[in-house]
């Protein structure tokens, strides 16, 4: 992470960036309010999210594959670890990457905005927590991928487009009654919301069901990857 810095710190805040200057400012002036805050202010906590997500599987993903590609991943296997270790290693640096891009974008935020935490205690839970399942998650494509193509196919076709339909950018009452259900469908909805609601105070989804989707994905992506080292699958040769 620190040896590609351009790439893991200073890409994801320049693309926040962006998107702040666009939809937050030239769009959002347009817009005006959404219940109760301006639109900027309701639009940066789903760009935390975004990045907590993105930041956080692209850094196991990215580890645990270029390790498995340049076959020193080994070197790990053969040290005095148990799994749970192991695994503990690679997710507890996707969540630091995780966090420290979100606090850079939340940086770049408070330059256009004055939005705060209403709520830390919750603001720290979805943000680790969420950085937590999608580091188990890129352990999973770390494993899986056996090329580059298959490295990134989650982030374009997965995250993005998930994370874009679960109320980044509008909030759920704007879309008609038909497809409000399926946004509710989306687990992504919960994660942006949960954020959203431990900031500006505005919750659309049902935070007790987004607590439990949290410790439901924590506990099925880490049993799995714990399995997935521990038979040696695609790591032991």
């Amino acid at each position: 992470m620190r040896r590609v810095w351009i790439q893991t710190l200073i890409a994801p805040w320049i693309s926040a960036l962006l998107y702040i200057l666009i939809f937050g400012q030239i769009i959002g002036r347009r817009i005006g309010i959404i219940d109760g805050v301006s639109y900027i202010d309701f639009v940066v906590p789903g760009l935390l999210m975004l990045n907590v997500m993105q930041s956080s599987f692209g850094q196991t993903s990215s580890s645990l594959y270029f390790q498995r590609f340049a076959k020193h991943i080994e070197e790990i296997l053969v040290a005095p670890l148990s799994y749970a270790e192991i695994v503990f290693g690679f997710v507890f640096a996707g969540i630091v990457r995780g966090l420290l891009v979100a606090a850079g974008v939340y940086v770049i935020a408070l330059l256009f905005t004055v939005t705060g935490v209403n709520h830390l205690a919750l603001f720290i839970f979805y943000a680790v927590s969420v950085a937590l399942i999608f580091s188990l998650a890129g352990l999973l494509i770390g494993l899986w991928s056996e090329g580059f193509e298959q490295l990134m196919i989650p982030q374009t076709f997965v995250i993005m487009p998930l994370t874009f339909l679960g109320g980044l950018f509008s909030s759920i009452h704007m879309l008609p009654e038909r497809f409000q259900f399926l946004v509710r469908m989306n687990p992504f909805f919960y994660f942006v919301d949960g954020l959203r609601y431990s900031m500006v105070g505005i919750s659309e989804a049902n935070q007790t069901l987004g607590v439990v989707l949290i410790f439901g994905f924590v506990l099925w992506l880490g049993f799995w990857v714990w399995y997935l080292f521990k038979i040696g699958y695609k790591i032991r040769t």
